[in-house]
C-alpha cells in the first residue's frame, strides 16, 4: 500500500460539520481518483441525508498506526474538526507489526482527537488468514478494545461487503475497485452520520 499524501476537501459546504478522515489507501482511494474514491461519495451521501459535511482526507496510501499518530496533532490544530475517522491499522498487519504498538498508537489517535473535541469513529481493519489465527485474533480484537478503552464508536470493517468479491478487487486483492466505493460507502454510512449528528 503505497503512495502520496491525499489531504484533499471532498465536498465543503461552509454550512455543515467538518469530518477529518485518516487512513491508509482504502481511504486515499489507491488506483483510482479521489473523485471514485468512498470518502468523497460520503460526503454526498451525507449531504443526502441532512447532513452537510466538509471533509478532510488527509488519508495516505501505506500509512501505519505510527505514522498517522504522528500526523494527527498538526491536523486537528489545522482543521479543527467535529468528528475523525480512523481508518488505520492494515500495513501494521500487512507487515506483522506488533499488536499492542498497534493498539497503543490507535488509543493515542483517539484521545488526541477526543481532547481537541471530536468525536472518534475508529473502522477495524482484517488482515489474510495466512497470519495465523492467533495473530490474526489479537489484531481483530485490538479495535475492539481501544474502542471500548476510549469510548470511541466502533464501526464495521469497510470492505465487509467486498473483500470477497473478486470483480470488486483490484488485481492486487487488497484494494477495491471503483465499483466497490459505493458498497463501501452503504456500509459505513450509519456509523458516519451517527458521529456527524450535532
Amino acid at each position: 500500500m503505497t503512495g502520496a499524501a491525499a489531504v484533499e476537501d471532498a465536498g465543503s459546504t461552509g454550512d455543515g460539520r467538518r469530518l477529518l478522515v485518516l487512513g491508509d489507501s482504502i481511504s486515499a482511494a489507491y488506483g483510482l481518483s479521489l473523485e471514485e474514491g468512498w470518502v468523497a461519495l460520503a460526503g454526498a451521501a451525507l449531504a443526502e441525508r441532512g447532513l452537510p459535511v466538509e471533509i478532510i482526507n488527509a488519508s495516505i496510501s501505506g500509512e501505519t498506526s505510527a505514522g498517522g499518530r504522528r500526523r494527527l496533532p498538526a491536523l486537528l490544530e489545522a482543521h479543527d474538526p467535529d468528528a475523525v475517522v480512523i481508518e488505520l491499522g492494515g500495513n501494521d498487519g500487512l507487515r506483522g507489526y506488533p499488536v499492542d504498538q498497534l493498539r497503543r498508537n490507535l488509543a493515542a489517535m483517539a484521545g488526541a482527537a477526543q481532547a481537541s473535541g471530536a468525536r472518534v469513529l475508529l473502522l477495524p481493519m482484517e488482515i489474510p488468514p495466512n497470519y495465523g489465527p492467533r495473530y490474526a485474533g489479537a489484531f481483530r480484537d485490538s479495535f475492539i478494545r481501544v474502542a471500548e478503552e476510549t469510548g470511541a464508536t466502533l464501526g464495521p470493517f469497510p470492505l465487509e461487503s467486498v473483500a470477497t468479491d473478486p470483480a470488486l478487487m483490484q488485481p492486487d486483492g487488497i484494494h477495491p475497485t471503483a465499483a466497490a466505493q459505493p458498497l463501501i460507502v452503504e456500509t459505513l454510512l450509519p456509523a458516519l452520520a451517527a458521529v456527524l449528528r450535532p
